[in-house]
């Protein structure tokens, strides 16, 4: 009987095994460096910011259902909330959902509506924005760590004219930025909307 010998069988050298198991070792550690450098980058960039859709009609025509925002969480950190920024809020009247509206009193501040015009501390306010005047009137003053808020298509929202006022401390942050649709990307105009020159 004759022997088949395989004259091309080359036992498997020990240096080319090593240098694979080595390569795999490296290629495994690289990915975990890469999943935590993810995630250390995921949670730095969610401790400052927040990304949020709006759902309904009530910040119309400034904002429209389906549009996707960047929240700045640190805003009020280092600076007091102004009047015309536009803020995400865990909802007063509904726990668990956030809100978004335009603020128009802060601490202190007396807001008054009638005649379809808004005034803080007796001055009216510059209101471009809105989707119509407001269909109703009312007096309020904002506590202190507190603010008023309302939605730019006036008599379409549930806000601060329907339940009240907003604590600072259930106060999301401020939107800055539409970034979906691509086609609406901008950035949110927070215009000083007092006007120094008309009172009541």
């Amino acid at each position: 009987m004759n022997e088949i010998r395989n004259d091309n069988f080359q036992p498997a050298d020990e240096n080319s095994v090593q240098k694979k198991k080595n390569d795999t070792r490296r290629l495994i550690i690289d990915i975990i460096e890469t999943l935590l450098l993810a995630l250390v980058f995921y949670f730095a960039i969610d401790a400052v910011s927040a990304r949020v859709r709006v759902k309904n009609v009530s910040m119309q025509p400034t904002l429209y259902e389906g549009e996707f925002l960047l929240v700045n969480k640190l805003a009020y950190k280092f600076s007091p909330p102004r009047i015309g920024d536009i803020v995400v809020f865990h909802a007063p009247p509904e726990p668990g959902e956030d809100f978004i509206k335009r603020i128009i009193g802060t601490p202190g501040d007396s807001v008054a509506i009638k005649e379809g015009k808004v005034f803080v501390n007796g001055i009216r306010l510059d209101e471009p924005y809105i989707a119509d005047v407001p269909r109703y009137t009312g007096e309020w003053t904002v506590p202190e760590e507190q603010i008023f808020v309302l939605g730019d298509n006036r008599n379409q929202s549930s806000d601060s004219h329907v339940w009240g006022f907003v604590t600072m401390d259930g106060v999301v942050g401020k939107a800055i930025l539409v970034y979906y649709p691509f086609d609406k990307i901008a950035l949110l105009d927070h215009p000083d909307i007092v006007m120094a020159s008309q009172t009541n």
